[in-house]
């Protein structure tokens, strides 16, 4: 049965740093209103940098509930920790290492010592002991937040169009090789659906086409065919947006 796609709301920057402002703030919001352990699945990039960074970063790092906070990645390059292409590395040096992030609740990918597959397979297992069951559960989300961006081509995560990946219902974690992006691990469509919020951070005018057709439920594209499990949305600045768009 396919799930009704959920209504996006959709809020306004008006550049990359007020977009990065926004969504720290965002985010801080959610983590203080959650009480007990609260998740997260990040994302890659430039605009998740500035906001990890802005997290880290006086007034917020002092408010945000890093003790109870447990984080995930939505997807990696099948790379060590210390390459500069590393996902958990940018979010390491940007908030990780400048915040006082207990070591247990961070839970990067394997990259290292095993073969894709494999660790994809060791990641599945540490986000189903994190879950506490084998099974997915519509009443209860693996994540509070997810954090997602959107390629130009209508990627999310390393949902690439055209990948295997896509298809994939019953893994929780995948993988795929793209002859320009590499080797990757990345969540699959039901484990990033099983959050209670999932945003969207899209920035800069190269983004405005792929950004309306998502809108506008182009499936070809693969973020258009995330139904996520709780509210969905979308950060943008104004240059994604495009004029007239408030």
């Amino acid at each position: 049965m396919t799930k009704a796609k959920t209504k996006p709301t959709i809020e306004v920057a008006e550049d990359p740093a007020a977009l990065a402002e926004l969504a720290a703030d965002w985010l801080l919001a959610r983590a203080t209103r959650k009480t007990g352990v609260f998740s997260v699945a990040l994302s890659g990039g430039s605009t998740p940098r500035r906001l990890y960074q802005l997290l880290a970063s006086a007034p917020r790092r002092a408010a945000f509930p890093w003790e109870r906070t447990c984080w995930f990645w939505g997807d990696e390059r099948f790379v060590p920790h210390d390459d500069a292409a590393s996902n958990y590395r940018m979010v390491n040096e940007a908030m990780l290492s400048r915040a006082p992030v207990p070591a247990e609740n961070i839970h990067p990918m394997p990259t290292e010592g095993l073969e894709p597959e494999a660790a994809a397979a060791v990641y599945e297992r540490t986000l189903k002991q994190f879950y506490g069951a084998q099974e997915l559960s519509a009443d209860k989300p693996l994540f509070d937040v997810v954090l997602l961006g959107l390629g130009t081509n209508g990627h999310t995560a390393s949902l690439f169009p055209g990948t295997k990946v896509l298809e994939e219902r019953r893994r929780w974690v995948g993988t795929m090789t793209d002859p320009e992006a590499g080797t990757r691990l990345t969540l699959t469509y039901p484990v990033l659906e099983s959050s209670r919020e999932t945003a969207f951070l899209v920035a800069g005018e190269d983004k405005r086409a792929v950004l309306r057709q998502v809108l506008g439920g182009d499936t070809s594209l693969p973020a258009a065919r995330l139904h996520p499990q709780g509210s969905l949305h979308f950060l943008v600045d104004r240059a994604a947006a495009g004029e007239g768009r408030s």
